[in-house]
């Protein structure tokens, strides 16, 4: 899908950095689960070595983690803000109902772990006024994801979507952002996987089916149940 993800790595010695990675890689045809989840969550080729850190939301948090639109930019449409109203709810009751030992709850004010900003800025533009460092001044295109982390434990992470975002794409759109908002940052660019959530170059699926859900469930397990997706 066309979008930027931003990852910010936080340590105690040298404070915040950019980490500066391909976001897409390219595969001729299916994969097995275990390639695809390595993939989708640190940017390993098949076989290769991964190229980002696994990410997590921290346990203590992980279920509980509150998601909301938390500004809207005067020049997004009414009508675009009520289907991402409609598409954050549908996508909260897939990534919830895919079996992984993860829960979001949508919220409408106070302090939300995944805040959702719609914002003025068409396709190629520049994001501005959210007040978070890591997507103001940044480009957007369909939408942006930004993830804040020490070590391997996300500690924040913000979501903007672009106002000219096309009716058909934000159902698809909010749920990508949100899967990858909870650390499986990168996409898949095949044939093969065009019906995949991670598809580099497609805005279509709405559900988390196959190894989409297979990729979650592995980042987040169940405590006692065995790792489906996994070889």
């Amino acid at each position: 899908m066309w979008r930027v993800v931003t990852l910010i790595l936080l340590t105690v010695l040298i404070g915040p950095r950019p980490v500066h990675a391909q976001e897409f890689i390219a595969v001729p045809d299916i994969i097995s689960d275990d390639a695809f989840y390595r993939l989708v969550a640190c940017g390993a080729a098949p076989g290769g070595e991964c190229s980002k850190p696994f990410i997590y939301w921290p346990e203590d948090r992980r279920l509980a983690l509150r998601v909301g639109i938390a500004a809207t930019g005067e020049s997004f449409a009414d009508y675009r803000y009520d289907l991402v109203d409609a598409a954050i709810d549908a996508a909260i009751d897939e990534i919830n109902g895919a079996g992984a030992h993860l829960f979001l709850e949508r919220v409408y004010e106070g302090e939300m772990d995944i805040p959702v900003f719609l914002v003025d800025a068409p396709q190629g533009g520049i994001i501005e006024g959210t007040g978070l460092d890591e997507l103001d001044g940044s480009s957007i295109a369909i939408g942006r994801v930004a993830i804040r982390s020490r070590g391997e434990d996300i500690v924040a992470a913000s979501i903007a979507i672009s106002h000219d975002i096309r009716r058909r794409e934000i159902a698809s759109v909010i749920l990508e952002e949100l899967v990858q908002s909870l650390g499986l940052v990168t996409d898949i660019a095949s044939p093969a996987y065009e019906r995949s959530i991670f598809a580099e170059n497609g805005n279509s699926m709405t559900r988390l089916r196959g190894q989409d859900a297979a990729a979650l469930r592995r980042h987040y397990p169940r405590p006692g149940v065995p790792v489906r997706g996994s070889e």
